[in-house]
């Protein structure tokens, strides 16, 4: 019995199709989400439609902050 590859074009399509639609979900609940776009940047969305590029910066506490870098507008996508 051949073995089937994790990486087969039909799991890697169900993997793109839960991952849109969890942010659809996310974004429907008003819940921003981040993630890293095209160019390599962090982004992340508001519900609103917003789009910020973003960094992490590590804080006293070990935790991670977000720090807003600049808006994306239309034109700077």
């Amino acid at each position: 019995m051949p073995v089937k590859s994790l990486f087969d074009p039909e799991f890697m399509q169900a993997v793109v199709n839960a991952g849109i639609q969890a942010r659809e979900r996310a974004l429907a609940e008003g819940h921003p989400v981040v993630f890293r776009d095209d160019r390599g940047r962090y982004v992340q969305e508001f519900p609103d439609g917003r789009l910020f590029e973003i960094r992490f910066e590590r804080a006293a506490d070990g935790d991670s902050r977000v720090q807003i870098v600049r808006e994306i507008t239309a034109d700077a996508r």
